[in-house]
């Protein structure tokens, strides 16, 4: 499926999907993808939604400031994180938003257009 938007928003914007990943411009993560406002990386070690801690989010938090809010992309359906993961985040100041990674994928860019500062993780699909 190929997504058809505006570049208008800052940093990387999620333009379609393959297979189970993500594309980004002309580059393809086949798994899961963690954004920034600055840059797109391969989420290798994407955990279950079960085991998916704030640790496993890496570095995706340093940013100065600090992200609005976590959009988090949970797969192919939508499934709600564990209240410790969401206590974790919102401790830092940091707000959760879950829905399933393609609805994620596009609230990303709607997101960015209007320069939100925000911070994805999306499973893969």
């Amino acid at each position: 499926m190929e997504l058809r938007r505006d570049d208008a928003g800052q940093g990387p914007i999620v333009t379609g999907f393959s297979g189970r990943g993500f594309r980004v411009k002309d580059d393809v993560f086949p798994g899961g993808l963690l954004l920034s406002p600055a840059r797109a990386l391969a989420w290798k070690d994407a955990p279950d939604m079960e085991a998916l801690t704030v640790a496993a989010l890496g570095d995706l938090f340093d940013l100065d400031p600090l992200p609005e809010f976590l959009l988090l992309g949970t797969g192919s359906g939508l499934r709600q994180p564990s209240r410790s993961f969401v206590r974790d985040l919102e401790a830092r100041g940091i707000g959760v938003e879950a829905m399933d990674s393609r609805a994620a994928a596009r609230a990303w860019g709607v997101l960015r257009a209007e320069e939100r500062w925000i911070a994805a993780a999306l499973l893969p699909l």
